[in-house]
């Protein structure tokens, strides 16, 4: 007879990657204070001080009036003044502004991507190979569209070009299409006059781009002492017309994961769709935190924190990179932006050519990874994990601080020291 519980009427619901891998190394006594372990499978950046940036936050006070709940969309002062943040990195000179209707505030990115997958109607909506491991199951919680998915080569670097997106909307006879950009895990990033043709084959094909933006601050390709970010919004023509939806907020490009302070930004008719989701959904975000996040905001904070987030974790990706080819763990492609290298382990000996294998043993010195095959988006798990392409690839997270990064690279280049002169 089993061991195993079961409660009448509830599902097993699948772990994301990060929640898996946590989850076992909590069995082996991880805890984030301890300082004897190193997490490469983080999804958030760190969150204390770098320099040159702004300082952190460290008390929010709280009026008496936000005792009381949000709006389901937000307070509007946060909506003006993420909409004034997109018009004065993205829309200077154009006719078409954003305003606080093109914006709707949420508690959290998850959160903000439920509710635009709840606002979908009946259609097929693309998704990329590899992607974000949490799509896998907001693609298939809900019924109304049709997931659809669109493999990425590595040998092409992951590149993925205006024409492929025409050829897969008309072949496909996609009316949405949801995306990380840059892609979380493999860094590519759509920019530029790329993007801005994604931009113009979405407006002409009528397929509306869900464009996650989490990452956005963290670009590699630009110039150093420029801004370096990019999003959909500078290519979008009419902002209420243009079926550019996008996903940003505190989380990653500000540091402040905790606060669960996101946003949706797109036209009217969108803004509204995923308000009243949200109103079934969730409810509505913290009141308190939203008011607090209208500071950091500012041109100034901007700008002096993502430089600063440019210039440490710029340094970070290049160590980690150079670290990880010398023990024969390669990228596809360097990552052009995120703090993540997809690195590929075919040519590491087993088991540690296999991300599953690579991760148990490398959580046994106590560094955490996320095996590759979480990220091969497979909504009810339709298609068999013996089938992944990705079973040979694991993401490295540059999210932790300098030191632990070089510790958990150490251990790492131990365990593939090791394994290498073990007889075969």
């Amino acid at each position: 007879m089993s061991d195993e519980v079961v409660i009448p009427a509830f599902r097993a619901v699948p772990r994301t990657g990060v929640i898996y891998v946590t989850s076992e190394a909590h069995k082996l006594g991880y805890r984030s204070a301890d300082p004897s372990w190193c997490n490469l499978g983080q999804g958030q950046p760190e969150t204390g001080p770098l320099p040159g940036a702004p300082p952190r936050v460290k008390e929010v006070g709280v009026r008496v009036d936000d005792q009381e709940y949000a709006p389901v969309p937000g307070i509007w002062e946060l909506r003006e003044s993420v909409a004034a943040l997109y018009n004065r990195l993205f829309r200077k000179g154009m006719g078409s502004q954003y305003s606080a209707e093109n914006v709707s505030i949420c508690g959290g990115g998850r959160a903000a991507l439920t509710r635009a997958a709840a606002s979908l109607g009946h259609v097929n909506l693309g998704h990329f190979l590899p992607d974000y491991t949490a799509y896998e199951e907001l693609l298939d919680v809900f019924k109304a569209f049709t997931a659809i998915p669109i493999l990425l080569e590595g040998e092409r670097g992951y590149a993925f070009t205006a024409d492929d997106l025409r050829k897969e909307i008309q072949g496909r006879g996609l009316s949405a299409l949801l995306m990380s950009n840059p892609c979380n895990p493999t860094g590519k990033l759509v920019q530029g006059d790329e993007l801005s043709r994604w931009v113009r084959t979405a407006r002409e094909l009528d397929c509306s781009l869900l464009i996650d933006e989490f990452y956005s601050h963290y670009v590699w390709t630009g110039r150093p002492g420029q801004l370096p970010i990019e999003s959909a919004a500078r290519y979008v023509e009419d902002v209420n017309r243009d079926p550019v939806i996008i996903f940003d907020g505190l989380t990653k490009n500000w540091r402040y994961p905790g606060w669960r302070v996101t946003w949706t930004v797109g036209p009217e008719k969108v803004i509204e769709a995923v308000a009243s989701a949200g109103s079934f959904l969730d409810g509505g975000g913290s009141r308190p935190l939203q008011r607090a996040a209208i500071p950091l905001l500012s041109e100034e904070v901007v700008q002096k924190e993502t430089l600063a987030i440019n210039a440490t974790f710029r340094e970070k990706r290049d160590r980690m990179i150079q670290r990880l080819e010398r023990m024969g763990i390669r990228a596809d492609r360097a990552p052009d932006g995120t703090f993540y290298v997809w690195g590929n382990l075919a040519g590491l000996p087993a088991p540690l050519n296999d991300g599953m294998g690579f991760f148990r043993a490398a959580l046994e010195r106590k560094v955490i990874t996320v095996p590759g095959e979480f990220f091969d988006v497979n909504p009810g798990k339709r298609r068999s994990r013996r089938a992944s392409r990705f079973r040979s690839y694991t993401r490295f997270s540059f999210g932790a601080p300098q030191s632990q990064l070089e510790e958990a690279l150490t251990r790492i280049e131990h365990l593939v020291q090791s394994a290498m002169a073990s007889p075969r």
